[in-house]
Order: C-alpha cells, then sequence, then structure tokens
C-alpha cells in the first residue's frame, strides 16, 4: 500500500503538476539567473516587467527593495549581500511597467498596482540551481518524463511478447504444418521465436538500448522505443511457460473437442488465465524502465533539453556534490530509488495476492 501510495502521488503530479508546482511553465525552465545557486528555503521578490509584445517573455528582476518616485519605479537589485553591497540600482518609467495607470495617480496609488500585479513574493523550498531554477518545479516536471517512458516501453513489451509467448507455448509440441509442392512440412513456431528469444536475451540490455538509441536518434520518443524493445523477451518467457501449463488443462481440451481455432483457444480461453504473473512482470519491468531511462539520459542519449529528466538533473549536477549544494544531485537520485522501490513492492505485493511464483528479472 506504501508503494501504491507514491505510484498514485507520482501519477497526481504527473498529469497536474503544471497547475499546482511552484514554476508553472513548460518543463520548469523558468531562468532568473540573478538568484542561482540558492540554498533550500531562498526567498526573494521579483519584479515582473511585460515584454510589450502580446505574447512576449516578460522580464524578471529579483529585487531587495523598491519604490516609486516621482513616476518612476525604483529598485534595488538582489545580489545575495545587500545588507554588506548595496545592490544595482535601477528606475523604470511607470507607463512601460503598468498598465491602466489612472490619469494623475499619486505615488502611493502607483506603488499599491505595481505590488498586486508586478511584484510577487517566491518561495523556493528546495533552493535554485545554477541557471536560477526551481529545483523543486524541475523535480515534479521530471516525473511525467520517468512515468511516460516506463508505461509506453511495458506496453510496447506486453504488445510484442504476450503475442509471441502466447503462439510459442500453444505451439510448443503441436507445430502446425503446410503443404508444398506436394509435400508436408512442420513449420517449428517455438523453436523460431524461442531462438529470436534467446538471441536478444543474450545482448546486456543496456547495450542494446544504447545501440536502438544511437540509431533511431537522441530523443524522448527514442528512449521509450528502445526501452520498450528489449523488455518484451522477458513477458515472452514469462507468457510461454504459463501457456505451456495451462494448454494441459481440460478446459483447453474441450475447446479443442468443440472445434475453436487456435486463436480463439489462445486469446479467449488460455491468456485470461495467465494475466497474474504478466501483471507482477510488468510492474517490475514498469521499474526497470525508470532506471534505463535515467541511465539513458545521464549519458546525455535519453530525454533532450528542454525536457527534464531526473537522469539528466544528476547529470548536470553531479559536480555539486562536493560543494555546498549536494541536494542538486542527490534529490533526483532520491526521487528515482523511492519511485522504482514503490513499483518493485507493489509487484511484490500483487506475486503474494495473485499467489503466483516469483519471477526474477535479468
Amino acid at each position: 500500500m506504501l508503494g501504491l501510495t507514491v505510484i498514485l502521488l507520482a501519477i497526481v503530479i504527473a498529469l497536474f503538476g503544471r497547475w499546482f508546482r511552484p514554476d508553472g511553465t513548460a518543463w520548469a525552465d523558468d531562468q532568473v539567473l540573478g538568484i542561482k545557486d540558492r540554498q533550500p528555503g531562498f526567498a526573494c521578490d521579483i519584479l515582473f516587467i511585460p515584454s510589450g509584445e502580446p505574447e512576449g517573455p516578460s522580464e524578471e528582476i529579483p529585487i531587495k527593495e523598491w519604490w516609486v518616485e516621482n513616476g518612476d519605479l525604483v529598485v534595488e537589485e538582489f545580489n545575495g549581500h545587500n545588507d554588506l553591497v548595496t545592490g544595482d540600482m535601477r528606475r523604470f518609467a511607470l507607463e512601460d511597467v503598468a498598465t491602466g495607470l489612472s490619469v494623475g495617480a499619486s505615488d502611493l496609488e502607483m506603488a499599491d498596482l505595481v505590488k498586486e500585479r508586478y511584484v510577487h513574493r517566491r518561495n523556493f523550498l528546495l533552493g535554485t540551481d545554477n541557471f536560477g531554477r526551481d529545483v523543486l518545479s524541475r523535480l515534479m516536471a521530471g516525473t511525467s518524463i520517468s512515468l511516460g517512458v516506463g508505461l509506453i516501453a511495458v506496453l510496447i513489451a506486453l504488445v510484442i511478447g504476450i503475442p509471441l509467448g502466447a503462439i510459442a507455448g500453444y505451439f510448443r509440441a503441436e507445430a502446425p504444418t503446410f503443404r508444398l509442392f506436394g509435400r508436408t512440412f512442420r513449420w517449428p513456431v517455438d523453436d523460431v521465436i524461442m531462438w529470436l528469444v534467446n538471441v536478444v536475451w543474450s545482448v546486456p540490455t543496456l547495450l542494446m538500448v544504447i545501440a536502438i538509441t544511437l540509431a533511431l536518434g537522441k530523443g524522448f520518443v527514442q528512449v521509450f522505443l528502445a526501452v520498450g524493445l528489449t523488455m518484451w523477451v522477458e513477458v515472452a518467457r514469462v507468457v510461454r511457460g504459463e501457456v505451456v501449463r495451462v494448454r494441459e488443462m481440460e478446459f483447453v481440451e474441450a475447446a479443442k473437442a468443440l472445434g475453436y481455432s487456435p486463436g480463439r483457444i489462445i486469446f479467449h480461453h488460455i491468456l485470461p488465465n495467465v494475466m497474474g504473473p504478466v501483471i507482477v512482470i510488468s510492474a517490475a519491468n514498469f521499474a526497470t524502465a525508470i532506471l534505463m531511462e535515467a541511465g539513458l539520459s545521464f549519458l546525455g542519449i535519453g530525454a533532450q533539453l528542454p525536457m527534464v529528466s531526473w537522469g539528466g538533473m544528476i547529470r548536470s549536477y553531479y559536480p555539486y556534490i562536493t560543494t555546498s549544494l549536494p541536494h542538486l544531485a542527490l534529490l533526483p537520485g532520491l526521487c528515482i530509488m523511492v519511485l522504482t522501490l514503490a513499483f518493485m513492492l507493489v509487484g511484490n505485493g500483487l506475486r503474494d495476492a495473485l499467489d503466483t511464483r516469483s519471477i526474477t528479472g535479468r
């Protein structure tokens, strides 16, 4: 239940995080260089100056103090040690900053408008990175990458592995035959499929994922395709073993006696009775896919900028481990560990609930 709670929380963050995380921009990539490399718990006032264009980006200036003087907005920029050294002073014409000012408004009225619309207090619970981006928001944004890669990779593995494993297991002792040039030939379906499985199985997983990724190119789509195309062999082996066991049961013999086709027997009668182990191995594969994606992103061939990935964050921030900001690299690693552990706990729980035999991956 603890693992399931973590997974449900991760799903909520991945689906709806953009609406409640501190930095709601796409991939949490709002950069404010004036407040880079700040410790957890840092807070600062930010002045937002519109660009003047309908959809242009606004300028964000971290400030220590501000006031309205003779119709102008005067700000002291934040420099991290304003108590010792005064920050740069900047002056803006209010008509360039604020809209909706009434003619002849007093400095006090203009200050109230600026405070309400253009100066906001921002809190950075986990600090900022080397580009002044909110670390908490980037961790939340990375959840969608990990869950997305895991989900689609597992679906690809199931779509390929279940049919191949079921066909191999069903025709293990009853290989179909065909006639050619007046002669009858046996089609060794099981032998062919298991040969393919063993060939793919013999190649190191990470090496194959890297090869597929390099062949397909770098990117988010290529990552889950590469991971999914390497995990189907585990699903195929598990399904084949279960089908071999179930096909000897009485209800399968009855279906054969009624003249049902092999396809109907496999997909309507056998597969519904072997899905327990498949569910368990899928949970383990989900955890494996998250680790693979993180590893690929750490190597620089996974999710590409501006997408944010936990593995990519570790790659960018691992030099900070020996500085005063080690959390920049440690927190993404902790997220990977917690989410992977959650899926493994859920997989173990499903194994016990479904009373299936223990399934170990590579």
